[in-house]
């Protein structure tokens, strides 16, 4: 089994995060997807913006995603401790992930002694299947 792991907010599931999932999925020939849900209080840092849905009715979203295996709740501060506690051996990034933890993931998952393979997955219909498009 193949642990693959995949983050984002999830304040809704929409074609492209299935998309998401299966070419996480696709990874591996025996996938085992893990799904990190971003702290509520890290949304709002990074995007400007509060999700929608509470952590927990995000998390629930996801346990009824037939492609998820495992959901897992992010870090308030940092990110790195609950990837290591995962232990992924693929890192699949979505095609729009960027910012301060991808910009230092490699080096910083090097710290903390592990190296998953860090793969960045392509768009799907970004114009019509993107989240902040989609709930206008």
């Amino acid at each position: 089994m193949t642990r693959v792991m995949v983050f984002g907010t999830f304040d809704m599931v929409h074609e492209g995060h299935v998309d998401l999932f299966r070419q996480a999925r696709a990874l591996a020939p025996n996938p085992y997807l893990i799904v990190s849900v971003a702290r509520s209080k890290s949304v709002t840092r990074i995007k400007g913006e509060a999700p929608r849905r509470t952590e927990a009715e995000r998390i629930a979203l996801l346990k009824r995603n037939t492609l998820v295996d495992e959901v897992v709740l992010g870090q308030e501060d940092g990110y790195i401790e609950h990837i290591v506690e995962a232990h992924p051996d693929i890192i699949a990034l979505g095609y729009d992930q960027e910012g301060e933890y991808v910009s230092r993931l490699e080096r910083d998952l090097h710290s903390a002694g592990i190296s998953p393979q860090i793969v960045r997955l392509e768009a799907f219909n970004p114009e019509i299947y993107k989240t902040s498009k989609l709930r206008g």
